[in-house]
Order: C-alpha cells, then structure tokens, then sequence
C-alpha cells in the first residue's frame, strides 16, 4: 500500500527540483494524465483498504486511463472541441469519490479500534 505513495512522494520532489517545462500545447494532456494516474492511485489506496487489492487491475487501470484521457484529448484537439474537459469531469469525480471512501473506512477503522481500546480497558 505504501509503494504507491512512495512513488506519489517522489514524483512530487523530484517535479518540484527539476527544470523541466511542460510546453503549453501539452499542458492539457499532461494535466488529464495527472488526473488519471492519481485517480488510479486512490483506487488502489481504496481497494487496499477494502482488501481487494490486485497488481494486475492496478497497473492496467493506471496505464488504461492515462492512454484513454490523452486519447480523449487528442481526438478532442483534431476535432475542435474541448474533450478533455469530460476526462477532468470524470477523472475528477473518481477521485473525489474514492477518497471520500477512504475516508470513510479509516475513520470506521479509527473508531472501532478507540472502541476496542476502551473494552481492553476495562
């Protein structure tokens, strides 16, 4: 579960002491890959918690929705209308959504493990 993390944690370092610049004709399909690899990254995070995690779904899920956002993007771009826009849409929603569920799950966990303390206690 901390791989993931891990890796989020690096990127987020090594992307704030580089000098690379994104050229602005990218910046929305790298901003729909943001979109998708962090959506997958509380996926995973939330399949974890809910013990059906699999490396499998989690890997294909993180490439599959990056490939299909820059594909939404790009046809899109050729097409002159702004597609990228119900990739954020959805992508944002999906994120939104699972960590309000990982949200959930570690206050249940938080308070029957403080219920549990205070059996023990007793």
């Amino acid at each position: 579960m901390w791989l993931p993390l891990l890796g989020l944690i690096i990127g987020i370092v090594l992307g704030l002491y580089s000098e690379i610049r994104v050229p602005d004709e990218y910046s929305n399909y790298l901003s729909i890959a943001v979109l998708a690899a962090l959506d997958t990254l509380f996926g995973g995070i939330r399949a974890h918690l809910q013990n059906n995690y699999d490396d499998k779904v989690f890997v294909s899920g993180f490439f599959f929705n990056i490939l299909l956002a820059a594909s939404l993007a790009f046809l899109g771009v050729h097409l002159g209308v702004d597609l990228y826009l119900a990739a954020v849409f959805a992508f944002g929603v999906r994120l939104f959504q699972n960590i309000a569920v990982i949200r959930r799950i570690l206050l249940s966990k938080w308070s029957l493990s403080k219920e549990n303390k205070k059996k023990n206690d007793f």
